[in-house]
């Protein structure tokens, strides 16, 4: 009676919110139920017929976990997901509670969560999942998840609480891969052995190079990007190992990246290189769950941006939309620009909001000189931290210049730039502008 209860109040307060046009009502119904019964993660996780699914790491998680939830819900199952990308407990929890019937009973076959890393701790022993995707890990808020090694062991402390769960690690991150050497979980590994992307996302900044059974440094036949890469131990022989899945025959044409998987070739819309990582973990996860049927054709027209990536018209000129908010992040919004000839108009815009993280040191570990030779009639900075970036580009003597009002920007590079805009914000700034583009868009 008590969780019903808590679902019914989780419904109405979404209902109430989305009609009073406050918002999605997303994430405070899970509040709201999960105040009313504690234990009511638990017992939802309890109503999935099937599998659960938890996909966790510093990028790619929404992207991995929409995949995961289209190709299981083509193959003909019923699926409850964070698919908004509230990743905290309160978004999971109203998850769940939303996608009940009003008598509070969840007709779910699958269940696929993107979990915080920071709430792992709490709610992963809750969900009790079958299996658990860890994309890759890197440094991303300093001020809100510290150091690489602070999210690692969180990491594994959650992941040692499900010991029969299914651990899925990138072999190519030495970081997320040396979970493997300390839970005591089952695991499955993917990978690209093969070298695909250029230098200009193999950044010089690595947030390890060490040996993590002997502290050596490692050796590495190339890197992908940041820690990614082919890498072995030159002293004690620990090794990246031959992956259970993985990508081959990678290519790159018209703007979107194809690759084979199991000898069968998959067109992708994705136009980033990490995407191509995001979609090998999915088919990972899809494999150990035997629901690859359906995955080629969901992939073939699956939208990689989740609302971070867009493209708008506004007029005559193509305005696209990134978001970059980390090191590995932004290196890779660099190497889709470098890929681009044409001229084109760059707009950078740094925040430092709550959700942004009010520590912006990152900024330094983004190689920005590749900036340099990317045909760009202007590079333009905005944002609440704009003298930062600024000056971040005149320690690699890039010209760039100071905008206050990102909408007369906008419209004054339509009307008379190259009519190529790339707008780059961080992660307060994405909605907001996404939202202006689409009004200019339309004509408003």
């Amino acid at each position: 009676l008590r969780t019903r209860l808590a679902i019914f109040c989780a419904k109405a307060s979404s209902l109430l919110i989305r009609k009073l046009n406050k918002g999605d009502g997303v994430t405070f119904p899970g509040y709201v139920a999960h105040k009313l019964d504690p234990m009511i993660l638990q017992s939802m996780a309890g109503m999935v017929r099937k599998k659960i699914v938890v996909v966790m790491g510093t990028n790619g998680k929404t992207t991995t976990n929409s995949l995961l939830y289209h190709v299981l819900e083509a193959g003909g199952g019923r699926v409850v997901t964070n698919r908004t990308g509230a990743n905290m407990r309160n978004g999971i929890v109203a998850a769940f509670a939303l996608a009940t019937d009003w008598k509070g009973t969840l007709h779910a076959d699958y269940a696929c969560m993107e979990v915080d890393e920071n709430e792992s701790v709490h709610v992963l022993k809750e969900l009790n999942p079958h299996c658990v995707v860890v994309t890759n890990i890197s440094r991303d808020q300093l001020d809100r998840y510290g150091e690489v090694d602070v999210v690692r062991n969180k990491l594994k402390e959650a992941i040692s609480s499900v010991p029969d769960a299914l651990l899925i690690l990138n072999s190519d991150d030495v970081i997320s891969y040396s979970l493997s050497m300390e839970c005591g979980n089952r695991v499955v590994s993917y990978g690209i052995s093969e070298r695909i992307f250029d230098e200009s996302v193999s950044s010089a900044i690595r947030d390890s190079i060490f040996c993590r059974r002997c502290g050596s440094k490692l050796a590495y036949e190339f890197f992908h990007y940041g820690q990614l890469g082919i890498w072995h131990c030159p002293d004690c022989g620990l090794a990246r190992p031959k992956p259970d899945y993985t990508a081959t025959d990678i290519q790159y044409e018209d703007g979107v990246y194809s690759f084979s998987l199991d000898g069968k070739t998959v067109k992708t819309t994705a136009r980033t290189a990490y995407n191509v990582y995001n979609t090998l973990s999915a088919y990972a996860a899809l494999g150990v769950l035997g629901a690859t049927r359906k995955f080629a054709s969901v992939v073939e027209r699956f939208d990689y941006g989740n609302n971070r990536e867009s493209i708008f018209h506004i007029n005559g000129a193509r305005v696209q939309l990134h978001l970059a908010k980390n090191p590995v992040g932004f290196q890779q919004k660099i190497a889709l620009v470098r890929k681009d000839a044409d001229p084109k108009d760059i707009v950078i815009q740094i925040n430092d909001g709550a959700q942004d993280g009010k520590d912006i040191s990152w900024l330094w570990d983004v190689d920005f000189q590749h900036l340099a030779d990317v045909n760009a009639s202007a590079i333009m900075v905005g944002g609440t931290r704009r003298y930062d970036m600024l000056l971040r580009l005149k320690y690699e003597d890039i010209a760039g210049t100071v905008i206050t009002d990102m909408r007369e920007t906008i419209q004054k590079l339509a009307a008379e730039g190259t009519g190529n805009i790339y707008v780059i914000v961080n992660y307060t700034g994405l909605y907001r502008v996404r939202n202006m583009l689409t009004e200019l868009q339309k004509g408003e």
